[in-house]
Formats: structure tokens, sequence, C-alpha cells
């Protein structure tokens, strides 16, 4: 039994018994697709990083961190294009004019902060490093990493010219966090003409006094995305997928 399998769902995020958004099947097609993740990194995704308080009920409640981890490697296993979408902020950041409520948290919890653009000093274990389970599989040579998105989607930095590159329009979509970057990234994507699936186990939200931000994400991507998989139904599609190529 796999490690989602394992977890005892809460029922405040099951699907609707009667749905009324019609279903969009999807037809995985590897030759045109590729994973995207949003920002991987220990400030998201570990106990050790600034924003555990805000978001680690929901990673530990739905299992996230090995989720990722399994859907970055069974991508790698069919050969599909893993782009990865990172978040940092320089120094200069840090004198922006102004900034919307989520901006100011992140600058306030020193969220994603490197030193530098052009050094790497001090960010090994950084909050703004990848999380340790995941470096073997970012760092082989073959992800694509690109410039880092400033506040949650993908309007400033390169990863729609890299998946044009690449000739993707199908994505499949998951890291974090779900209410924020992940739907930010969703909404440019669908915008442009892409066909996207999110991993609905392989992110997570915040749970702060404003709201449950995963309920608030699942709400959003059932009326954005094509489709909504966990990740077992991922790795299941994919090996299928390659079976039949």
């Amino acid at each position: 039994m796999s490690d989602a399998t394992s977890r005892k769902p809460n029922p405040l995020y099951a699907d609707p018994e009667n749905p009324v958004l019609p279903a969009t099947p999807v037809t995985l097609d590897l030759r045109r697709a590729a994973l995207v993740v949003t920002d991987p990194q220990i400030d998201f995704l570990s106990p050790h990083g600034a924003a555990w308080g805000a978001f680690g009920e929901n990673i530990t409640e739905i299992g996230t961190v090995p989720n990722l981890g399994r859907l970055m490697a069974a991508a790698k296993a069919v050969d599909l294009p893993v782009v990865i979408s990172p978040h940092y902020y320089y120094p200069h950041d840090h004198h922006w004019d102004f900034a919307a409520p989520g901006e100011a948290l992140m600058h306030k919890m020193r969220m994603f902060d490197r030193r530098d653009p052009l050094s790497l000093e001090g960010f090994a274990g950084s909050g703004a490093d990848w999380m340790p389970e995941y470096k073997s599989l970012i760092e082989d040579g073959r992800t694509i990493v690109c410039s880092p998105h400033k506040i949650a989607g993908p309007q400033t930095n390169d990863v729609l010219f890299q998946l044009r590159k690449h000739r993707v329009d199908q994505v499949i979509l998951a890291g974090m966090a779900a209410n924020f970057c992940v739907e930010s990234h969703l909404r440019d994507f669908v915008e442009h003409g892409f066909e996207v699936v999110v991993v609905r186990d392989a992110t997570a939200a915040s749970k702060v006094p404003e709201g449950d931000g995963y309920l608030a994400a699942l709400t959003n991507f059932r009326w954005l995305a094509s489709g909504l998989w966990t990740t077992d139904e991922t790795i299941a599609r994919l090996n299928a997928a390659q079976a039949a190529v």
C-alpha cells in the first residue's frame, strides 16, 4: 500500500457526489507533456522551513513530501520533461515600494532568501534550497530549472518559454503552494492554451485564521484544470502512456 493510499482522506476535501461541472477527460500524450513543479523548497516543505507553521498541517495530512518525490521519480522513469519553477528573493527584492499581504508575509519570514543572484554562497541547506529528498532528482542534469518567479505566477520567469521550446502543450502541475503558486501557474497556463492536470496530493496549502487554503484551491482547481488527479492515478497514467508508445 502506498503512503498516499494509507492515509485516511479528509471528507472536507472529497469531490462532490453530484457535481455540476462537466468532466473533461484527458488523454496523456508523453510526446507533448511535461511535469511542472513549483517551489519544491525547504521553506515550504520542511519542518525547518520558514512557512511550516502555516503549511505543515496540510503537508502532513495529505502526504505532500513523499507524493511529490514519487511523482518526479515516475516522470523521470518515462523520460517526461520535468520543469522546476522556483522562488528566490535577493536583497534588492526586499526594497520594493509596496506589496500584497502574501508577499509581505514571505518577506517578513525571509522565505527563499539568497544572498546574490550570481552566487550560491550560503544556499546549500538554506530555506531556498531544494528539499533533500529531491536533490538527486532535480540535480541530475536533465531537469529544467527555470529562473525564479517573484510572487506566485510564471509571468516573471521563463517557464512558458521552456515549455514552448519543448513543444509542450499538456502540463501535469504539482508543488507548492496549492492556493498560491500552483493556482497562479494553472491560471496562466490555461490562459495560454495549455491542457493542465493538477496532482491534488502532491501539493498543499496554508491553514490560517483567514481560511483553509487547500479547500479554496480545490474549488478553483475544479473550475480551471482539465483533470484533478492523485499521485497514484498520475503514476498509473504515466506508465500506461509509456506502455502505449
